[in-house]
């Protein structure tokens, strides 16, 4: 979490597990039964004193700790790819009110198969259609052949087995010469030939263009510690790999607030030390402003995300209900606000009525970091699917 950024987790990653954490005990079988032994004796000990263990961890060998021979175990180390990880943690979720937008000006395009061509290159050959074809083929063309040497072979058989005197025994020679002269016929029937070869066929087609932009909107005022502010990333962080997972194409638009909104690059979101009084409506204007100017709703799936420790200016937390019910929202496939802190202020207590009107807008509370990815699945389950 501290040494990426939201889009470092287009990259895979390596995952290390200390081997201490994947060994496993070794149990060995002694002798059963009660047993009395008698050892040379000294001065230290007496019948019934307990010995102490060796100092200096005499027991088994440590993993990781080296040898005599100067060698090690290392850890274990897989690397975990984006999709291997978006498979594990988001399979059985959905984004709520998922729209595909119109064709842009500019469309993007996919590729489709479109059945089967007679050029192509030869990665693309589909040798079962072809031999198909080729059998079709030489079965077409030397039918009637075929059936004319079944004819003379079921005739020169008759004439030989015609008893003696046989007068027909002149006809024999000139019909072995007409078999002879079918069979090479047939025989020079190629196996496969050019137009027998069937390439598969791909076309581009312009599909709608899938676009989505993500808002980031997080309170930086003096309330909000380091440790609140790294919660937000993780949730963020969670969200931006869930958008990517239904989108070709994602932006993400970093706004900060305290008592004044600025829209700042992610480095500046989550590390800026500029601190101050708290306005939560100043990032919604912001955001509103931003979205009509740059991200149409025809062309462009919006969400929101904002995270927050629920402290606010007194009178603006029915502002920011009426901005979002009035001019957010409708703009909003879906917006979701994570407060970082366990107190419930007039902020919750504002959004917590406009959550109950809609099912664009949830809520939910996060206080340690094992609570994200729960909230996260909450917020985003498959409709019918249980918590």
């Amino acid at each position: 979490m501290d040494g990426r950024g939201i889009r470092d987790m287009e990259k895979g990653e390596d995952i290390h597990i200390p081997r201490r954490d994947i060994t496993e005990p070794v149990f060995g079988h002694g002798q059963g039964g009660k047993r009395e032994m008698v050892h040379p004796g000294n001065q230290d000990y007496v019948r019934g004193d307990k010995i102490e263990r060796p100092k200096g961890g005499g027991g088994g060998g440590g993993g990781g700790q080296a040898s005599d021979s100067g060698e090690g175990d290392d850890d274990f180390v897989f690397h975990l790819s984006k999709e291997e990880f978006m498979q594990v943690f988001f399979d059985d979720l959905a984004l709520p009110n998922l729209a595909r937008t119109t064709l842009a000006e500019t469309p993007e395009y996919k590729t489709h198969r479109a059945g089967y061509s007679s050029d192509g290159t030869p990665n693309n050959l589909h040798v079962v259609r072809s031999m198909r074809g080729a059998i079709g083929r030489r079965i077409a063309l030397g039918s009637e052949s075929r059936r004319e040497l079944r004819q003379l072979e079921e005739k020169l058989e008759a004439i030989q087995r015609h008893p003696k005197p046989n007068p027909f025994a002149h006809e024999i020679p000139e019909l072995e010469r007409e078999i002879a002269a079918l069979r090479a016929r047939l025989e020079r029937i190629p196996y496969l030939d050019p137009i027998d070869l069937r390439y598969r066929s791909r076309v581009r087609v312009p599909v709608p263009t899938s676009k989505a932009v993500m808002f980031c909107l997080m309170d930086v005022s003096g309330s909000m510690d380091e440790s609140r502010k790294d919660l937000a990333k993780r949730f963020f962080i969670l969200l931006y790999l869930f958008l990517t997972r239904h989108y070709e194409k994602i932006d993400i638009v970093f706004i900060r607030h305290h008592t004044q909104a600025q829209e700042v690059d992610e480095q500046n979101f989550f590390h800026a030390t500029e601190t101050g009084g708290t306005v939560v409506s100043s990032a919604l204007v912001l955001m509103e402003e931003i979205a009509r100017a740059r991200y149409p709703t025809s062309e462009w799936n919006i969400y929101g995300a904002q995270a927050s420790d629920g402290d606010n200016w007194h009178h603006d937390s029915g502002r920011c209900r009426e901005l979002l019910a009035n001019a957010i929202l409708p703009l909003c496939r879906y917006f979701a606000y994570v407060q970082v802190a366990e107190e419930e202020q007039n902020l919750w207590d504002e959004y917590a009525a406009l959550a109950a009107e809609t099912k664009a807008f949830a809520i939910r509370k996060v206080t340690e970091a094992n609570q994200i990815y729960p909230v996260f699945r909450d917020l985003f389950k498959k409709e019918g699917t249980p918590a």
